[in-house]
């Protein structure tokens, strides 16, 4: 069987941290900026950073159209932190032009656990991996406040929605990539 060819979007964020993860688990894992490399991709990562200043890179290369048609067409979606609030239908606390992709059905707000100082390094349960907790990062992380209709619940922390998956798509308000535990990679890889 082929390797799955997945993307990393490379406008800012863990790019190399989620390259490693995926190419060790044997994805042809690769960076993409540009609206034609998004072509032939089974899945695309959209990585942790800073989710504004993510939505003006995106619409300042012009990504949102082939972003979209992307995800239309059946490419899956690995997201992590501030790639989960663009890949929300609706964000709280954001700013007035963040993008909302609605590649997830769900609603997000950003910082919900603190700022910078608040950030650090915690165990999840996430059953749908196993009964041995995940090491994960927390940055200025968001939380998932609502969730839609097909929506499946992955993981909690501290009472609220910290994972999702729908279909294809996966959603995290944590950074598996920077701690190194690739079971949520593996899960995303499993789903193609």
């Amino acid at each position: 069987m082929a390797a799955p060819k997945i993307g990393v979007l490379a406008l800012q964020g863990d790019v190399r941290e989620h390259l490693r993860l995926l190419s060790s688990l044997g994805a042809e894992a690769r960076p993409v900026r540009l609206a034609e490399e998004f072509r032939g991709l089974q899945g695309l990562v959209i990585p942790g950073g800073e989710s504004s200043t993510m939505s003006r890179l995106i619409q300042a290369f012009h990504l949102l159209d082939p972003l979209q048609e992307a995800f239309r067409d059946g490419t899956a979606c690995l997201a992590t932190c501030a790639g989960t609030i663009l890949a929300a239908r609706e964000i709280l606390d954001g700013l007035p032009d963040q993008l909302q992709m609605g590649v997830l059905d769900i609603v997000v707000r950003r910082n919900a656990f603190g700022r910078q100082l608040d950030s650090g390094e915690v165990e999840l349960t996430v059953p749908a991996i196993g009964s041995e907790p995940v090491r994960v990062a927390l940055i200025r992380a968001p939380a998932i406040e609502e969730v839609g209709e097909g929506v499946e619940v992955l993981a909690h922390y501290q009472g609220r929605i910290a994972g999702v998956r729908q279909g294809r798509h996966v959603g995290l308000i944590f950074h598996p990539e920077i701690t190194g535990d690739p079971r949520l990679h593996q899960l995303f890889l499993a789903g193609l």
